[in-house]
């Protein structure tokens, strides 16, 4: 990789730095933890997507003996045992780990170029989500090159921009968390049932409509700068609406606080969300205070402090949501809110 660089040079900062920046937040991925430290993560929504990754990834180790067989002609040269008695699981793991964390996103390319092999890059970085460094594409000398936003003195740590990434994604993909991440979220995804609804066909013809182009299970993204996404609260008042009427009368472009259909659908739309909220809270092991205190603490790993900050971002995300959704609730008359049983539902499911 290739630095273009502002006046001072990289290459004494990139040497001093190459050892520990390496793995900038010393976590790794946590497709290498073990089950202790990936108990760290309970509550969050990256211990499924760790799951599901390595599943896949054991998927590919398992279809490597086949691929071998199929295309001997490319493996003349090596030993003829199998891939799989050559080298373990754990050392196949290893290797995609390393080979994942050297993946950049390039800018300023097209989406086949869109991702580089940059083995001195993302290990040497420190990942920001608000830096204007990129590592972009050089047409002209057909190289990968870093374009810094500043001077640098030897010993700096260099950053760059890791595109909008979400933080379970830069810790699952590079070991990191980017504590002012504007691009951290948290998904919510609402299901209209089209079993038991006489009104399913008008739910969907409404929400797939071109104006619209949703899906009857459409997913909604939290985020600090937007506690309650565009189109959510209309999508729930529509898939709680019991009668023809009311499912004309929800209004995908209101954007204020009279947008409501009748006050029993708005006090049930709030009253699954803030439920939905409460209990994603309630998954987590610990407290806001619990993880603040696990980051300030010294003795804490490298491996206790990312995932509490991946906690405490998911946790203020959550809790910028529910409080906004109990700023509409007691609105209401009566406060709007109240337990639901499954009955009350009506068969709308929340995840």
């Amino acid at each position: 990789m290739r630095v273009a660089t502002a006046p001072r040079s990289l290459a004494r900062s990139l040497k001093k730095t190459s050892q520990a920046a390496r793995g900038s937040q010393g976590a790794k991925s946590p497709l290498l933890w073990g089950v202790e430290d990936l108990e760290l993560l309970t509550g969050s929504p990256v211990v499924e997507e760790i799951e599901e990754r390595l599943h896949g990834i054991h998927r590919e180790y398992e279809e490597l003996d086949l691929v071998w067989v199929m295309g001997s002609a490319l493996f003349r040269n090596y030993p003829f045992e199998m891939p799989t008695e050559q080298f373990s699981f754990d050392v196949f793991l290893q290797a995609f780990a390393a080979i994942q964390g050297s993946i950049v996103h390039l800018q300023g390319v097209e989406p086949s170029m869109r991702f580089a092999l940059v083995p001195l890059g993302p290990p040497l970085l420190a990942y920001s989500s608000k830096s204007k460094a990129l590592i972009k594409y050089d047409e002209a000398t057909k190289e990968v090159v870093l374009a810094v936003d500043r001077d640098y003195e030897p010993g700096d740590q260099i950053v760059a921009w890791c595109g909008p990434q979400p933080n379970r994604r830069l810790l699952l993909n590079y070991g990191v968390v980017d504590d002012n991440n504007p691009y951290d979220k948290m998904a919510v995804t609402v299901t209209i049932p089209n079993n038991n609804d006489d009104l399913f066909r008008l739910k969907r013809a409404i929400v797939s409509s071109e104006s619209l182009n949703l899906s009857t299970s459409q997913t909604f993204q939290l985020s600090l700068s937007k506690p309650i996404p565009d189109n959510m609260l209309p999508y729930l008042r529509l898939a709680f609406a019991t009668a023809e009427a009311d499912c004309r009368k929800v209004d995908f472009a209101c954007d204020g606080t009279n947008c409501t259909i009748s006050n029993e659908n708005e006090a049930l739309v709030l009253s699954a969300l803030m439920a939905h909220i409460q209990k994603k809270l309630d998954g987590y092991l610990t407290s806001m205070d619990q993880d603040e205190s696990t980051i300030a603490d010294s003795a804490s790993t490298a491996r206790q402090v990312v995932a509490a900050k991946l906690l405490r971002g998911e946790k203020a995300i959550l809790l910028e949501s529910l409080g906004a959704i109990a700023d509409r609730a007691m609105k209401l008359p009566g406060g709007g809110v109240s337990m639901l049983s499954d009955d009350a539902m009506r068969g709308v499911k929340i995840a």
